[in-house]
């Protein structure tokens, strides 16, 4: 009986002492489900911006007047020949000193032209520059929807660029991208703009906008933070700069004393491909890495340490405990 008892603690002892040996063995990589990446695979997928010039900055097409119009007119250097004007059902205008004009179907150049042709061989001016301003039109339209405070259509008479359509439509939301995609129906593909968070940078991206436009305000996406962190959950990309990784981790709360801060896991889905990148979040913590920039929909998963957790737990001092223990009872048979 003796015998038998000396050699149940004897496995004992050579249990535990394993299992503590095993916890301190250097921790095995692992990879989640899809296609796993090479670490040194860039996390950040930028987004393409449109940057042809002849997209961005293409030649001022006229407005063709149409029924409806409202014309103010200004003859340079005349400060008394400033009447204001709607085109008519008939697609003309009545003007003081020359009478009726037909506008309708002719761009804002030539219905410039028109008017000082008509006011030259009315004896009235002998070379009036004539200049036709817009300001109210029921037939041209600018389309701003998304995040901004009043989406709706705007008039393309009054508003030529991207930032005055937004603020014709009271402003961009809080949460809204800076990212903005604009439909255009003479452009098969989406004119992409970013805005950036730099004024200087915004202005320079304050592109020509024109009547049949759509502008896209799109909501900032979301990302996911689980596994080891103080406050795992979903957390809203910043509006005015990128969110790296270590906002994230800031946004959690940063990481719990289990967790594996060498093995944090970044999990992006591009289409229909999943793709897994482990990085060293104390490399980045300490400048060693580069600060990858989170994304949309990305899902940043910390793992636990179970060495850490049996310390936090005081499993591994249990562990001990009995070792200690069945070493003494062994000792003394």
């Amino acid at each position: 009986m003796t015998n038998l008892f000396s050699s149940s603690l004897r496995r004992i002892l050579s249990a535990a002492v394993a299992v503590f040996c095993l916890s301190l063995t250097a921790p095995a990589f692992g990879q989640f489900s899809g296609n796993p990446v090479s670490p040194n695979t860039p996390v950040n997928v930028p987004t393409t911006a449109t940057t042809d010039p002849a997209i961005l900055f293409p030649s001022d097409p006229s407005l063709v007047l149409e029924q409806g119009d409202l014309l103010n007119l200004r003859i340079f250097g005349a400060t008394d020949y400033t009447p204001s004007v709607r085109v008519g059902a008939d697609g003309t205008v009545l003007l003081p000193l020359i009478g009726i004009v037909p506008v309708s179907g002719l761009s804002v150049q030539q219905a410039e032209e028109r008017i000082a042709g008509a006011l030259v061989a009315a004896g009235m001016y002998v070379n009036p520059q004539v200049n036709i301003q817009v300001t109210e039109t029921p037939n041209h339209f600018i389309s701003v929807l998304g995040e901004v405070k009043n989406p709706s259509s705007i008039s393309a008479a009054i508003n030529h660029h991207l930032l005055d359509a937004l603020n014709a439509a009271g402003g961009m939301n809080p949460d809204a991208s800076h990212t903005i995609t604009i439909l255009r129906p003479s452009i098969p593909q989406p004119i992409v703009v970013d805005l950036g968070v730099n004024p200087v940078e915004s202005a320079a991206t304050n592109i020509p906008v024109f009547t049949g436009d759509t502008i896209i305000v799109s909501r900032l996406g979301a990302y996911y933070v689980l596994g080891a962190v103080k406050a795992q959950g979903a957390f809203q990309l910043k509006a005015n700069s990128p969110t790296t990784l270590l906002n994230a981790f800031a946004a959690a709360s940063g990481p719990l004393f289990e967790s594996k801060s060498r093995e944090v896991h970044i999990i992006r889905t591009i289409g229909t491909t999943r793709k897994v990148v482990t990085v060293d979040f104390s490399r980045i913590a300490s400048g060693k890495d580069p600060d990858p920039v989170i994304e949309a929909d990305d899902i940043i998963y910390v793992p636990t340490s179970l060495l850490k957790a049996a310390l936090k737990s005081n499993g591994i001092g249990t562990l001990l405990g009995v070792a200690s223990l069945a070493y003494v009872v062994v000792a003394q048979h």
